[in-house]
């Protein structure tokens, strides 16, 4: 049954402080995976597995966040958004603590798909609550709430690194990180948006395929997080097989391509409200692409570099605009970002295996070329972003003073 939306009238002070409260949760998020990823040798170890294992073992978060985040539309239908967001914000820090305390390979992929699970739900809420509130303020803020993410990340692996350089025990680490951002994600809680759906209005369904938008747009996110987790994964070996680098140079690209992108994120707001969802997507698809070309044809390490730093920019705000774009499509906005949610985490899963089995099969400037194509697929599908314009040019369309909830209500 379709249904009409009900508006909720909320004050310029409490729009504000659920800006800030969103972009807390967006922080402790990313906290929790950068301090998982720093500690994977040590539970490697642990857990005594090979490196096939492990790569088998590290597939199953995606495949968790797959399988449950059409579920968090239905979590917030029932619960209503900040309630939601709560519990699913507490189970997502609170998993943390699981996959260090698996003694082995079978209980570490269990582990790892609670942990998936609970973050593709967390995720899906936390940019439902971004798009409505970005609604609110008629102006783009997703881009800096993506960046406020790997804001965290970068806190929680420089964390690690210190815990592990210090040999910590991944238990005792974890649980303690488990604990500080559950409480942090709790708090930062309490600020956000309230939104609920209508006692009338029907749930979600518990599974559903996504709509035909959310396809759609999940493509351009698709070809972004495939050049993404092609760089972040590749860029290495990339210098060190091809270009000839040493090891302390091929690890460099790594972080110039994480460093432009955590840039261009949180500067990413003023150039989407100056010029528009469209054409920043294109072109941030000719930086993407012309980074790509850079990568394959570069003569020398240097040059490669500054490629693998022009992807890291043109890709940064293509998923944040791509969830915006959903949150504004159809009567459905959770249904929509999970289903662009689900095709991005797909594409993060699938490149670096992709990117291997075409570097096997050919090389790997062969594969880096693929990346480039992709990336000329973000200036080619740009234009199904419109729906993530909050602007006109000359300046940012003034939003209204309420919107639609993003359970639908």
């Amino acid at each position: 049954m379709t249904t009409v939306p009900t508006v909720t009238v909320f004050g310029t002070e409490q729009i504000r402080r659920a800006r800030y409260a969103v972009a807390a949760v967006f922080t402790v998020h990313g906290a929790v995976t950068g301090s998982f990823a720093t500690r994977v040798p040590w539970i490697q170890d642990h857990t005594s597995v090979s490196a096939g294992q492990l790569g088998l073992a590290l597939a199953f978060p995606a495949i968790g966040a797959s399988l449950a985040m059409p579920l968090a539309g239905r979590v917030s239908h029932r619960f209503g958004s900040r309630t939601a967001l709560r519990g699913l914000l507490a189970l997502w820090t609170l998993s943390l603590i699981l996959p260090a305390l698996s003694p082995n390979p079978l209980t570490l992929c269990a582990a790892l798909f609670v942990y998936g699970a609970s973050a593709g739900m967390s995720d899906v809420a936390m940019n439902a609550l971004g798009v409505d509130v970005e609604d609110r303020l008629g102006k783009s803020i997703m881009s800096g709430l993506h960046g406020m993410w790997s804001v965290g990340a970068l806190l929680g692996s420089v964390a690690g690194t210190v815990a592990a350089h210090l040999g910590t025990d991944a238990r005792l680490h974890h649980t303690v990180v488990a604990l500080v951002l559950t409480a942090v994600g709790l708090a930062a809680c309490r600020g956000v948006l309230d939104l609920r759906s209508r006692p009338d209005e029907e749930p979600p369904p518990r599974f559903t395929l996504p709509p035909k938008s959310a396809l759609v747009i999940g493509a351009v996110g698709f070809c972004a997080v495939f050049a993404e987790g092609a760089s972040m994964d590749w860029s290495a070996v990339y210098l060190r097989d091809v270009m000839g680098s040493s090891a302390g140079l091929a690890a460099a690209s790594t972080t110039a391509f994480a460093l432009t992108m955590a840039i261009a994120r949180i500067a990413g707001d003023r150039v989407v409200d100056r010029f528009g969802a469209v054409r920043t997507v294109r072109g941030s698809g000719v930086l993407a692409t012309a980074g790509g070309l850079l990568v394959v044809l570069a003569p020398d390490t240097a040059l490669a570099l500054c490629g693998f730093g022009l992807l890291g920019l043109g890709v940064a705000v293509v998923v944040p605009l791509a969830f915006a774009a959903a949150g504004h499509s159809g009567d459905n906005p959770s249904r929509a970002i999970a289903g662009v949610a689900t095709i991005t985490y797909t594409s993060g899963l699938i490149a670096p295996s992709a990117i291997g089995s075409l570097a096997e099969a050919t090389s790997l400037l062969v594969s880096f070329g693929l990346v480039t194509v992709l990336a000329f697929g973000l200036v080619v599908g740009a234009g199904v972003l419109r729906g993530g314009d909050r602007t006109v040019a000359g300046g940012a369309v003034p939003g209204p003073a309420t919107a639609k909830s993003p359970t639908g209500s």
